[in-house]
């Protein structure tokens, strides 16, 4: 029988498995940045509002509801220019992580980013349009014109426009070319 001459250390006491070292973390704010807080801070305020005025007044106000759901659908499309800066859009990249790289690679990445621009061109160009035909429609409650959402939102539809125009530049600057999930190893 083979017996080991040293006992195998247990990996639950092996301390330097424990030890993690985080990455330093830069803040930077940016437009986007700011006008999502501001938003995100104003929804909460008019949510609070509706919430005490009904709960603890037992009288709620009328317009908070209609424009919490306004403020909510800008800030969905302002806040998606902050994940376009980020490029951390929801994306399936199944064939281009199992893809090495060459030039099938890189002009699979050109395609994505030509594409992710395209759409948000054109939605960027419906969102002009949906704000000057809603122009002479009104809020039920509040008597604000509609192309105030749908301005909000057309200016969210222009930063992610922007943000993507960028990332497309530096991706085209760089060749397309992404590092690989994992480094490929060969085998011996």
């Amino acid at each position: 029988m083979h017996e080991p001459s040293k006992r195998e250390a247990d990996p639950a006491e092996d301390v330097h498995l424990i030890v993690a070292e985080d990455e330093e973390v830069t803040v930077e704010y940016f437009l986007e940045d700011w006008l999502s807080i501001a938003l995100f801070w104003g929804l909460a305020f008019i949510i609070f509002l509706q919430f005490f005025t009904r709960y603890v007044l037992n009288d709620s106000l009328a317009w908070t509801e209609e424009i919490a759901r306004y403020l909510l659908m800008v800030l969905v499309f302002v806040g998606g220019a902050m994940v376009m800066r980020r490029n951390s859009n929801i994306s399936v990249e199944l064939v281009m992580n199992v893809m090495r790289d060459g030039w099938p690679r890189r002009l699979l990445i050109a395609a994505v980013e030509i594409v992710k621009f395209g759409f948000l061109g054109l939605l960027a160009y419906f969102s002009i349009l949906i704000t000057e035909r809603m122009h002479n429609l009104y809020m039920t409650v509040v008597d604000w014109p509609m192309s105030l959402v749908y301005g909000g939102i057309a200016v969210g539809c222009f930063l992610m426009l922007f943000r993507q125009g960028l990332n497309l530049y530096r991706e085209a600057r760089g060749g397309f070319r992404r590092p690989l999930p994992h480094p490929t190893s060969k085998a011996d």
